[in-house]
């Protein structure tokens, strides 16, 4: 066994990875850039180098870089994480010529498959169902047109070296192509330095499957089951669950066994994962299709772990020492359901936009995941695991991927591991940047969710207009005006007990109207009454038990039937996080954030009369929606623009975002240059 391992990665999967070792006994050496100085897989690690400035193209991605570190150190091994070097050929062959070993692969292996168009030529040699499309070279844009339209549309253009939700465009219509193929080609170069592109037909209510594979350097392969992967944004995992709720024990035999069979073909070893995309249209479940394999590990392994009690680093750092695999596939079993939700730095609100800066509050709902060895203890604290890399007062950087956490739930059944989810994202406080807490909680709540009718268009279907926070019940909106009458009389009370304000003969009002909306229009308006013993929400009984001391940022609100005993079962339980406002305080639970206006009831009456102000109109203003780099402009002063026709191009985060018209007009001034940095809520130009 290795005494001494790198790992050449940085936040979360650098942190989890570091955690396994040390319970290995195995030594570990973190590599950092200018930017990651002080995180915490910096002090994790036995040592630490650093490697360069913060891009990551100078530091992370500069194998040399990675090599000097580890011969500095007397690393004897070299764990890539996922991203950066994991899935490069020419990093595994380097290490070899230093005689450290990559946990991961043989490079062979890695070439094949991380070559999409090489890798669906073996697909299909070792009997893999594969999606129908063009796999050789495409000259040029007339040429994907010609292509597109012999395949049928709708298709998909991938980069050939592309991954993680980079490099892809799904095209309609020759327009699409036309506006699309030059794009991908530009995004698989700048972030894969392959300007290669493919073009596959398009199938129709997808799901996304992956069967995650582990082997050793023996000839032993198995199978660890399935994820459904299928909700995604832009080609992005959102959620991921182990088991599929779609996935018969029949299907994952057959998909399994495929998967195995490719994996054997290039010898395989450590893992790895074969990601399908099947037919949600056939329920026999039989089309499903090979998309792509992942040479490493990726990013929602933890779901296998919780369902699987494997620890799938620790089994990479043993194959990679050569040591047989200590299962077979009759070893590989199902416990539970495991989801993960990726906890991201972007705000759902305004279109899922970038979202960088500090973290001026960062609190999970459990303590970061640590790793005692056992399979419970995979499952975190109560079936809540979190893994991250990030601490309160540090930044989310523009450099590196948004994501914040992963949040794991197991429990007995789906329901359960959603029902924790839920629980978990009312208590995980984050403040400083805008984050997709409450989008995600609002599809763990979810019908279509619930039910495990998931397609990858889940989020395009269910929210065409955009995200605007989760529906409140009919019950929900009660507890809220409850809990507002409740912080309102509590703070009123401690604003009564400080000497000067009010006189001691004078009693906390308890009649209060609690608007909730922050306009006219769309808001509901309750009436809450609090006397000694009674709670009323618009004259009806609501009982609940809550503890608050005024300046409290969250509480825990349990709701009983009304004239329920002390002995009763709660009908439900919330967190709430509450922060102030000039007017009450918006309160965020159960996947939206809700503005309680709240007021004394005879005030109330007067306030009905003031004029609500009218926001500004931006709608003649090219506002940047997000942090990024203006590549392109479109169009030049005195222009007339069209609906829907391209302004400008920004990049951010790697992608780029084509900003169109909205309607009619004729550019007027033009506030920015290309090559420019924009910060969010820029003006780029305006129109008249």
């Amino acid at each position: 066994m290795f005494k001494k391992i790198l790992i050449a990665n940085r936040g979360e999967i650098a942190c989890r990875v570091i955690k396994t070792a040390k319970r290995m006994g195995i030594a570990t050496v973190a590599v950092y850039s200018d930017a990651d100085a002080r995180a915490p897989f910096v002090r994790m690690a036995d040592e630490a180098v650093h490697i360069g400035p913060a891009q990551a193209s100078e530091s992370y991605l500069i194998a040399e870089k990675i090599i000097a570190a580890a011969k500095q150190t007397g690393a004897e091994a070299v764990h890539p994480g996922y991203g950066f070097l994991s899935e490069r050929a020419s990093f595994v062959e380097a290490l070899a010529k230093e005689n450290i070993a990559f946990i991961g692969p043989p490079v062979n292996a890695i070439a094949a498959m991380g070559d999409k168009i090489e890798s669906k030529k073996l697909a299909m040699e070792a009997g893999v169902n594969v999606v129908p499309g063009f796999v050789g070279e495409i000259e040029d844009t007339e040429h994907a047109v010609r292509i597109s339209e012999e395949i049928g549309y709708p298709v998909m253009m991938k980069a050939s070296a592309g991954g993680g939700g980079k490099g892809m465009r799904l095209a309609y219509s020759e327009q699409d192509v036309r506006e699309g193929f030059e794009a991908t080609k530009r995004e698989g170069l700048n972030s894969f330095g392959d300007d290669r592109v493919f073009i596959e037909k398009f199938i129709l209510n997808p799901r996304h499957i992956e069967i995650q594979i582990l082997g050793d350097k023996h000839g032993n392969v198995i199978y660890l089951n399935e994820r459904e992967c299928s909700i995604q944004r832009r080609h992005q995992k959102v959620v991921e669950e182990a088991p599929s709720p779609f996935v018969t024990p029949k299907m994952r035999k057959a998909m399994g066994e495929q998967c195995v069979a490719l994996s054997q073909a290039v010898g395989y070893h450590s893992a790895g994962t074969v990601e399908l995309i099947v037919s949600g249209a056939d329920e026999t479940g039989e089309s499903f299709y090979f998309l792509e394999m992942n040479t490493r590990l990726q990013v929602e392994h933890p779901v296998t772990e919780a369902i699987t009690g494997v620890d799938l680093v620790e089994q990479m750092i043993r194959v990679a020492a050569g040591e047989k695999l200590a299962m077979t596939q009759d070893d590989v079993t199902i416990d539970g359901w495991a989801i993960e939700n990726r906890v991201y730095a972007e705000d759902p609100y305004r279109g899922f936009l970038p979202s960088t800066g500090r973290l001026v509050r960062y609190q999970p709902p459990v303590e970061p995941w640590t790793d005692d060895g056992a399979v419970n203890g995979r499952r975190g604290v109560d079936g809540i695991r979190v893994d991250d890399g990030v601490f309160e007062g540090g930044e989310v950087s523009m450099f590196y991927d948004p994501m914040i956490a992963k949040l794991v739930t197991w429990g007995e059944t789906r329901d359960e591991a959603a029902d924790l989810q839920v629980a978990a994202l009312d208590a995980f406080r984050i403040e400083g940047l805008g984050h997709n807490v409450d989008f995600l909680s609002a599809i763990m709540q979810h019908p279509r969710f619930r039910s495990g009718e998931l397609t990858t268009g889940f989020i395009a279907e269910e929210y065409p207009d955009g995200f605007v926070g989760a529906p409140a019940s009919v019950q929900l909106t009660r507890v809220l005006a409850a809990v507002g009458g409740v912080i309102a009389t509590a703070d009123a009370d401690r604003a009564r007990r400080i000497e000067g304000q009010l006189s001691d003969d004078l009693y906390a009002p308890g009649d209060w109207t609690v608007r909730i909306g922050e306009r006219e229009e769309g808001s509901t308006s309750h009436e809450v009454r609090l006397e000694e013993n009674a709670l009323t929400v618009d004259g009806e009984p609501v009982t609940i038990e809550m503890q608050y001391t005024p300046g409290e940022p969250m509480v825990d609100v349990v709701l009983f039937e009304n004239g329920a005993d002390e002995d009763a079962d709660p009908v439900e339980a919330y967190t709430a996080q509450l922060k102030s406002t000039r007017t009450g305080y918006a309160v965020t639970t159960r996947g939206a954030t809700h503005h309680l206006r709240i007021l004394q009831t005879r005030i109330a009456d007067l306030a009905a009369h003031m004029i609500e102000k009218t926001p500004p109109d931006l709608s003649k203003m090219l506002i940047c929606p997000m942090p990024g780099l203006l590549v392109k402009l479109h169009v030049g002063e005195g222009e007339e623009v069209h609906p829907g026709q391209p302004l400008a191009t920004v990049e951010a985060m790697k992608m780029e975002n084509i900003l169109r018209a909205e309607k009619q007009a004729t550019v007027g001034k033009i506030n920015a240059s290309e090559g420019d940095s924009l910060a969010v809520d820029e003006v780029i130009l305006e129109l008249e």
